[in-house]
């Protein structure tokens, strides 16, 4: 059974099989979750995206993950050309991000707040939907057993839990086996 967690930190600290930053059709890590992964893992990690763009809006892409503890980091195309972004784009990169994780055989993955910051997306309606994505994505991911949302303060980890709270209130999609768990862990404790 997957376990859904909630973290409160930085992803570049967490010793996973992939960690997921929001991306731009060019694939340039400068700012937000993109720029920290870069500054932590290296140059390397940009230079293997930027070679494999420009990709469409709502894809992901996997590249090495430099210096970090994770093993890949997957590009999620998140944000269009002016750093914008709306609902049915995070859900397209939310699904991509997790095909890619099951082309890794990853078992453990960390996602950020999609789209929320340099996006300006509101928080509440991000969480909703990546939670729900991530949740019907368990299903067809068999070799995931730790999903962990990364976050950056207090409001977004609220944001996460209450989406969480409510997800776990809905019907299970068939054939789902998830977890829930709101207690922050520490970096790379995987519970």
């Amino acid at each position: 059974m997957a376990r859904i967690e909630l973290w409160n930190g930085d992803i570049c600290d967490l010793e996973v099989d992939a960690i997921v930053t929001a991306a731009n059709p060019s694939l340039w890590m400068a700012t937000g979750v993109a720029g920290a992964i870069k500054r932590a893992g290296g140059d390397e990690i940009e230079f293997a995206a930027v070679r494999q763009g420009p990709v469409e809006l709502g894809s992901a892409i996997v590249t090495g993950a430099g210096r970090l503890a994770a093993r890949a980091v997957i590009h999620a195309v998140s944000l269009d050309r002016d750093r914008r972004t709306s609902g049915p784009t995070i859900e397209a990169a939310v699904r991509s991000a997790m095909a890619r994780a099951r082309e890794l055989e990853a078992t453990g993955i960390a996602f950020p707040a999609l789209g929320t910051g340099v996006g300006g997306f509101p928080l509440e309606e991000a969480a909703r939907i990546t939670v729900r994505a991530v949740r019907d994505e368990l299903t067809r991911s068999p070799s995931l057993q730790d999903v962990i949302f990364a976050l950056r303060g207090a409001a977004a980890y609220r944001a996460f839990q209450v989406a969480l709270t409510e997800s776990a209130a809905e019907p299970e999609p068939a054939g789902a086996r998830a977890a829930m768990s709101t207690t922050p862990s520490a970096p790379g404790s995987g519970s």
